[in-house]
C-alpha cells in the first residue's frame, strides 16, 4: 500500500491541516481502509524568502533532510504544504529517489478561467511560480498592488504566528474584490496559511485552494499507486465470547 509523506513544518499549522484534509478526502469505511502517512515536521527549515530574497540562511539542506527522512520512513511520494519551497523542487527532485507531487503544477492544471488573482507570499509572486505554471494553459495571473500584498504578507505572518483576527478575513475579501474589479474572474490561494483562514463561501469569486488540490492530489496518487479496494461492510453476527476471549489474550 502507498505511503504518503508530507514535508511540514512551513508551517505546523498548514502542515496539520493538510493531514486533515488528506484524511477527509479518502473513501474509507473504516480506519484500516485509511492511507499511511508519515510526517516530518520542521519548524527549523529557515525562512524561504529571507533566503531568496534577502540573503538569509539557506533552507535547501534542511529541506534535504527532511525529504531523506521521509523516504527512510518509507514514503512512496512527497507533498510539500509550502508554496514558496516549490522554488526547490528540481532541487529536492534530485535529493530522494521517490517523486514530489508538485502543487502548483496541480493548480495550475485544475484552473478553467482565463484571469486569476493571487494570494501569495512575496517570494512566490516574485519568483513567478504561478505565472509559469499557468503560461502553457493560457492563463493570466494578476497579483495584488503593493499595498495588499504588504497586507497579505502581515496576514501570512500573523498566522504563522498562531494570531487570528476575523477582520483579517474581511481585508483578504477586499483585496480579492480589487483582483476582481481588475479582470479575475477566480482566485487562487497560493500560501498555505492563507487556506487555513479563506473559505468559499465568503466570497463570491471561485477559490481554487492550493492546498486542497494537494490535499486531492495526494490522495489520488496514493490509489493509483496501488490501494486496496476498499472493502464493504458486511451485517455479520458479534460472537461476543469471541470477542471476549481476544481481548483477554497476553499482549505479545
Amino acid at each position: 500500500m502507498s505511503t504518503i509523506g508530507i514535508l511540514g513544518g512551513m508551517g505546523p499549522a498548514a502542515t496539520v491541516e493538510l493531514f486533515r484534509r488528506i484524511v477527509a478526502k479518502t473513501p474509507a469505511h473504516g480506519d484500516q481502509d485509511h492511507i499511511p502517512i508519515v510526517i516530518d515536521n520542521n519548524p527549523k527549515i529557515p525562512d524561504r524568502g529571507l533566503f531568496i530574497l534577502g540573503g538569509g540562511p539557506d533552507p535547501r539542506p534542511a529541506l534535504c533532510r527532511s525529504a531523506r527522512r521521509l523516504e527512510s520512513m518509507g514514503a512512496s511520494f512527497i507533498a510539500m504544504p509550502c508554496n514558496t519551497a516549490h522554488v526547490f523542487l528540481p532541487y529536492l527532485r534530485k535529493a530522494v529517489r521517490i517523486p514530489f507531487v508538485d502543487m502548483i503544477a496541480e493548480t495550475a492544471q485544475s484552473i478553467t478561467e482565463p484571469v486569476v488573482g493571487l494570494l501569495a507570499t512575496e517570494t512566490t509572486v516574485r519568483t513567478r511560480l504561478y505565472h509559469e505554471a499557468c503560461a502553457p494553459y493560457g492563463i493570466e495571473i494578476l497579483t495584488p498592488a503593493s499595498e495588499d500584498q504588504a497586507r497579505a504578507m502581515q496576514i501570512i505572518y500573523a498566522i504563522k504566528g498562531g494570531s487570528f483576527d476575523p477582520a483579517m478575513q474581511h481585508e483578504l475579501r477586499a483585496i480579492a474584490a480589487r483582483l476582481h474589479e481588475r479582470g479575475a474572474r477566480a482566485l487562487v490561494i497560493g500560501c498555505t496559511e492563507l487556506s487555513l483562514i479563506v473559505h468559499q463561501r465568503e466570497h463570491d469569486l471561485l477559490i481554487y485552494d492550493a492546498l486542497d488540490i494537494l490535499a486531492q492530489a495526494a490522495v489520488r496518487e496514493a490509489l493509483q499507486q496501488g490501494m486496496r479496494q476498499m472493502p464493504q461492510r458486511t451485517n455479520t453476527p458479534i460472537n461476543t465470547r469471541t470477542i471476549t476471549s481476544r481481548v483477554s489474550m497476553t499482549i505479545p
